[in-house]
């Protein structure tokens, strides 16, 4: 048996992809509406990012060997051209859903995003705007996942 570097690429990234978008998941349709049962308006925002301290060191983790392992099979087998070409949309929705959450958990969250929240003046309004923020990207996750998946198998 002979190594296969974008063998083992596929596997990192699509481990990667698990960990992260199911996570998001999980936080989005498991915790935000456990903690909107169980706090009190005002304590949700708090309450969430007790919960979120803990995910977010993973979720840098599997976004990063996201990043990692799509950045090498485009170079390994040379798809940048792919960018240039709109039938491969979904080569685009990849890269824009990573970069927006590279951003938020790199530069966003630590720099500006946990102050602002820790001293929230609306900490009810910020957490639904959470919320809606968190949906609207779970959405475009599996809109991308699917693109990801029918286009890499011919779909598209």
């Amino acid at each position: 048996m002979t190594f296969d570097d974008m063998t083992l690429a596929r596997i990192l990234h699509v481990i990667a992809i698990v960990g992260w978008i199911g996570g998001v998941w999980f936080v989005t349709f498991v915790v935000m509406p456990a903690l909107s049962r169980s706090e009190a308006p005002e304590t949700r925002l708090a309450a969430f990012h007790r919960i979120e301290s803990g995910f977010a060191p993973q979720a840098r983790i599997w976004v990063l060997l996201a990043g990692a392992s799509g950045f090498w099979m485009t170079h390994r087998a040379d798809l940048w051209s792919r960018f240039a070409d709109l039938h491969f949309w979904w080569m685009h929705a990849m890269l824009a859903l990573w970069t927006v959450f590279a951003l938020m958990l790199f530069v966003i969250e630590p720099l500006f995003l946990h102050k602002r929240m820790a001293e929230s003046q609306t900490p009810q309004a910020d957490f639904l705007r959470m919320v809606a923020m968190h949906r609207a990207l779970s959405v475009i996750a599996v809109v991308t996942v699917f693109g990801a998946m029918g286009g890499a198998h011919g779909l598209f």
